[in-house]
Order: structure tokens, then sequence, then C-alpha cells
């Protein structure tokens, strides 16, 4: 059944679950994602799986960046402190999807019918990367038991477009200790946020064991080579209650990403500045679920209450290219490195340690 007259203003759905994932923590304005839910819960998932998926995937191989900084694993007590930042690169044809209305209106139990205000059959419109310009505007005409045939506007959600140069960034805090016979242990975590609104962590450690270490000639070699397996969990939540303007209880939008790393890296061994590089495969899957009671009213005489009205996941599985270099001067580490995937990115680290 439609639910006429569901105009209710919400941040940007980019916003929420970016804010759950930490990336954006300003917004400029607001939008009608949730009233996509008078379409149908069936439609609002398909929009919203189509709109959220280019965000959660480049968040992926953002998160994935300078794992490492050199193959060239730390002897038995050495440790490093790093501070990261990450950004991926967002292309255009991450910025915008291809929406056939057909597919809305494909639901033989639906009993109202979705257009284009200008009648297409089909548009190229905003992911949560993106931005239209113009707007772009969806029609829902539907029969009132009163008032007979009636229209629904609803404006389509822009993304963040141009308001971060195109990138999408990431940064944490990150250790590493050696361990004997060529391995060393790593972790990374973002501090704690938990607010009124958001509740946000991630963690994740890797491992990266030396092959050259295990070479009688390791001293004198003039490069090392090494392999890396890390994982990364990020977990965010958003509450909606005060922001969502629908009547209901526990309204939220909760996250959860993981993902798998693994590279083979080779180095120089140089006394300042040394240059690395590698090839890997990223795997990773992030769902994001919007739940909680909402009320939508039709008029006066009919209401209905949605729970929990859909989850959306995207699915990330992509060989990755590295480059970079470093520069140590005594405790102090600076590494600069750029990755080609699906989503390339660049990374710079702060290092503090000692060998």
């Amino acid at each position: 059944m439609f639910q006429p007259k569901f105009k209710i203003q919400m941040k940007k759905l980019v916003l929420l679950s970016f804010m759950a994932l930490a990336i954006i923590t300003t917004s400029k304005a607001q939008n009608e994602i949730d009233a996509l839910l008078a379409a149908g819960v069936k439609n609002a998932e398909r929009f919203a799986n189509d709109y959220l998926a280019p965000g959660t995937d480049g968040l992926m191989h953002s998160m994935n960046a300078n794992w490492f900084n050199t193959a060239d694993v730390k002897p038995l007590g050495g440790f490093e402190i790093s501070i990261v930042a990450n950004a991926s690169t967002i292309k255009d044809d991450h910025q915008s999807f291809l929406m056939n209305i057909a597919e809305y209106n494909s639901d033989p139990d639906q009993d109202f019918l979705v257009t284009f205000s200008d009648a297409s059959a089909s548009k190229s419109v905003s992911t949560a990367l993106g931005e239209n310009n113009p707007d772009i505007d969806m029609v829902i005409t539907y029969d009132d038991p009163i008032l007979g045939q009636q229209q629904e506007t609803i404006t389509l959600p822009n993304g963040i477009g141009s308001e971060t140069s195109n990138l999408l960034p990431t940064a944490f805090i990150q250790g590493a200790i050696g361990l004997s016979s060529g391995i060393e242990l790593k972790a990374r975590f973002v501090p704690k946020i938990d607010t009124d609104e958001v509740d946000f962590s991630m963690y994740g450690a890797g491992l990266q064991i030396e092959f050259t270490k295990w070479l009688p000639a390791d001293k004198v070699l003039p490069v090392a080579i090494s392999g890396l397996v890390a994982y990364t969990h990020l977990d965010g939540s958003y509450d909606l209650t005060e922001s969502s303007g629908i009547s209901g209880s526990n309204q939220r939008l909760e996250n959860d990403t993981n993902t798998w790393l693994l590279q083979l890296i080779a180095s120089t061994k140089l006394p300042v500045i040394n240059f690395y590089g590698g090839l890997g495969f990223i795997s990773g899957k992030s769902e994001s679920d919007l739940l909680g009671s909402y009320t939508i009213s039709s008029g006066p005489l009919l209401s209905e209450t949605i729970t929990d009205p859909f989850s959306v996941s995207s699915k990330v599985s992509a060989v990755r290219g590295t480059i970079g270099t470093k520069l140590k001067l005594g405790f102090f580490r600076l590494n600069a490195e750029y990755h080609l995937s699906e989503f390339n990115a660049f990374s710079v680290g702060l290092n503090f340690g000692f060998r």
C-alpha cells in the first residue's frame, strides 16, 4: 500500500552512514531519502543499495592503505607507532548509476506507479559520491479511497558531490612490533566515538613475514621480500530518532564492515631513503541496516508501521598494486604511497620508533 503525503526531511543517508563510519562529520543540507519508503520497502532498498554501494566500496579500499611501509620487518623488540591518513579517489563512474524506472514498478502487488517527472524510462542519478545537477524528481501516482488519484513528488538525494574534492578519507593510529624469525605483528585502531547520536569503532590486526630473513645471505641482500595478511573491522551506529521526523521507536542506521588484505611486498634496504612496492588482493563486505519502527501516515484513516525496513550490502574483491617511499631520520620516519585498484588510493604516514 502506498503511503501519501510522506515528505519527511532527514540528514543525507550518505551523511548518516559516513558519520557512523567516521568519514564525514558535517553536512550542508538535508534530503528525503527516507521518503522513498513511501514508494515501498523493496523500492527503497533497491535505491539505497545502488546509492550507497560506491561509498562503502571506496571506504573498504581506503581503510586498507598503509598497512606497511617496508618489506624489511623489525627485529625482536623493535617497534613503530604511526599516525596514518588515507584517501581513496572518486572516479566519474563512482558518482552515478543508471536508474531504470521499470524496475521500480516490477512488483505485481504494487498498487501505485513510479515515474520520473519528465517521463524518462531511465536516468543517470547520483550515488552517495555524486550530485544531481539539476535535481531529479520521482513521481508516485496512487489512488486515495476518498480523494481519488493523487501524486507525490520525491526529490532524489544528492551525495557528497565535490564537497571532499573527490576524495574518500580515513585516518587511524597504527602500531607494529618485531617478533622472532622475521615476523612482525601489526595493529591499528580509531579511538572510539560514542555520542548521543554516533557510536563508532574501527580496529584491525596484521601479520607480516619477511621471507628473506630465512636466507643465509640476508645481511648482504640489497632488497627484502615479505608477505602480509591483515584484517580490518569497522562498525558504527547512527541514532535517527531525532532527525528522521517519522513516528516510531529505536530508529537507527547500523553498519558492519569487514575486510581482508593479502599482500606480497618488496623494498630496498638503504640507510635513509627507501622504496617499496607490492601486489595484493582486497576482499571485503559492508552491510548497512535501517533498523527500528517507522509509522508512515497515509491520511486520517490509514497508517502503517514498518519494522527494520531493509538491509543493503556491498562486496569488494580486487587486485591492488602499491608503490611507495620512506624517509628515515633517526627515530622519525615519513612515508607516502599510492595504490592502483578499483578505487585508487594514496596515503601518508608519520612514524616513530626504533629497530
